[in-house]
């Protein structure tokens, strides 16, 4: 009864912390709008300035949602995969599924520009076509790699291996793209949240939603792997299916922020240790909604700071998650004793 009600209290804290900076990511901008127009503008109620409502509804709210979804799904992915590959240095995209995205994005921006000479002109739509390819194919081939090797650190390495493969190709189409394709391409590589429309918005919600559904039907399986595959199959786990579905709901939401929101680095890796040492629990039952609201709450935090309230232009997102996220890994592995895995 004592456990369960300080995960009360440590979740009432997220919770408030979560509506927070929802409300500052929202308010707080180049223009400055006050906490008292932002519930008018949501609601459609009258005596805010018109451009108030506007920036908020079509611009604010979206970019909010998406660092909500990008934020929750970056950490999800990395708790399941430290906890299926039991490394905790592993991430999100540790299987190259950000890697692949990346070259599909690299084929469409930079492919054009090395082989005809010419910039290619494309949109926010396309780029999110072009990543989520990417994305595709590598997960088809780590499925057939995984239908092959038993063994999890091997197929760890080969992910790793599937990343320096597509790097390398990417760096091969830079040195011969145009200087205008290969700006735009390392713009997309500094990740954004502010490009989607509600469209989008919609899309990535629906890919979102079908993840984590998906993770909490395999919590059981992820408290299994924690005592090892092989005391796995000896309660009768069909840890190969496992692997499959574990591998499925990382490509599903890595893949889906990825391709909406560029390449983000650290959440998904500092996350799930932060959200460890708080909750001093290996238990998913707690830890998967604890790192989905902590993934938000980190998320939201880093958007904030990356766009310099008051200023009329906007950090790099991946700066400002590095910047956060590396500090907290190196202080989590100095200063604690023992893994919970």
């Amino acid at each position: 009864m004592k456990t369960n009600r300080i995960y009360f209290w440590h979740f009432t804290i997220l919770g408030i912390a979560f509506l927070l900076f929802l409300l500052l990511n929202i308010s707080l901008g180049s223009a400055r709008i006050p906490f008292s127009h932002i519930l008018p503008a949501l609601t459609g109620g009258d005596g805010i300035p018109e451009t108030h409502e506007y920036i908020i509804t079509n611009y604010r709210l979206p970019k909010a949602i998406t660092a909500i979804l990008s934020g929750a799904s970056l950490a999800l992915c990395g708790l399941i995969m430290q906890t299926f590959f039991r490394n905790p240095l592993a991430g999100p995209f540790v299987l190259g599924i950000s890697s692949g995205a990346s070259l599909g994005v690299a084929l469409l921006l930079l492919g054009g520009s090395a082989i005809a000479g010419a910039a290619i002109t494309t949109s926010g739509l396309s780029i999110a076509l072009a990543a989520s390819a990417g994305s595709f194919v590598v997960l088809l081939s780590i499925m057939v790699v995984a239908s092959r090797v038993r063994d999890t650190m091997a197929l760890l390495i080969i992910g790793l291996m599937f990343g320096s493969i597509t790097s390398a190709v990417v760096s091969v189409m830079s040195y011969f793209s145009r200087m205008e394709s290969l700006q735009q391409y390392i713009f997309w590589s500094f990740g954004s949240l502010g490009d989607l429309g509600w469209d989008q918005v919609r899309v990535f919600m629906i890919i979102s939603i079908v993840g984590i559904l998906l993770s909490i039907a395999s919590i059981k399986s992820l408290n299994t792997l924690l005592l090892g595959e092989n005391y796995a199959r000896s309660l009768g786990m069909n840890v190969k299916q496992v692997r499959y579905l574990l591998i499925l709901i990382t490509s599903i939401l890595a893949g889906a922020v990825t391709a909406f929101a560029g390449p983000i680095a650290f959440i998904g890796l500092a996350v799930p240790h932060l959200t460890r040492q708080i909750f001093r629990t290996p238990n998913h039952r707690v830890l998967l909604p604890a790192v989905i609201l902590f993934g938000a709450v980190l998320m939201l935090l880093c958007d904030t700071l990356a766009q310099l309230p008051g200023y009329e232009f906007s950090l790099p997102l991946n700066a400002i998650t590095s910047l956060v996220g590396a500090p907290v890994v190196i202080w989590l592995l100095v200063r604690k004793k023992r893994m919970l895995f």
